[in-house]
């Protein structure tokens, strides 16, 4: 990973200076550096507008008692683009317009959820509800490991019988 990051920061300025030379030869100095410019200007009002309707759909499934993992992964998203369109480049411009673009977002988001799944032991139940057929156990838990790496013991406590009354966390 260390070894990736370093290309990525050697390798992305001298890209983008290949880039701004062949654009400086093709439309000149004054027309390179306005596309710079408008580009970062067009990039905030695209991440202001946006960035107000991913926080709106994230209020709308909250409210409906979801999470929203797909609206946080496009915040993200919108976060990294504004980044992006920032930084003066074309490159960089390209890959933050690119990630404006929903479907592109939605395309990049179920690679990532099947890559998380692929490299570790992701599950979401993003209904709230278990999966189908799944028992749900309500209950309470006490910490009782000891710090010096003994095993832990277990304590049980008797079965409740009759109906619970409501406490200070229960409704």
């Amino acid at each position: 990973m260390g070894f990736l990051l370093l290309a990525a920061m050697i390798g992305i300025p001298i890209i983008e200076i290949a880039v701004f030379i062949q654009a400086g030869s093709l439309i000149g100095l004054w027309p390179t550096l306005a596309v710079v410019v408008l580009t970062a200007i067009v990039g905030t009002a695209l991440l202001r507008i946006q960035g107000f309707a991913v926080i709106n759909r994230v209020q709308n499934t909250l409210a409906a008692g979801q999470v929203p993992v797909a609206e946080v992964f496009d915040g993200l998203c919108l976060l990294v683009a504004g980044a992006l369109l920032l930084t003066p480049g074309f490159v960089t411009d390209g890959v933050g317009l690119l990630l404006f673009v929903p479907p592109f977002r939605a395309v990049l988001r179920t690679w990532a959820g099947r890559h998380l799944v692929a490299k570790g032991n992701v599950r979401v139940w993003s209904t709230g509800q278990p999966p189908a057929g799944g028992t749900v156990i309500d209950g309470e838990a006490e910490d009782v490991s000891t710090p010096s790496g003994d095993e832990p013991r277990v304590t049980r406590d008797p079965p409740r019988t009759g109906p619970r009354e409501p406490g200070p966390d229960r409704e």
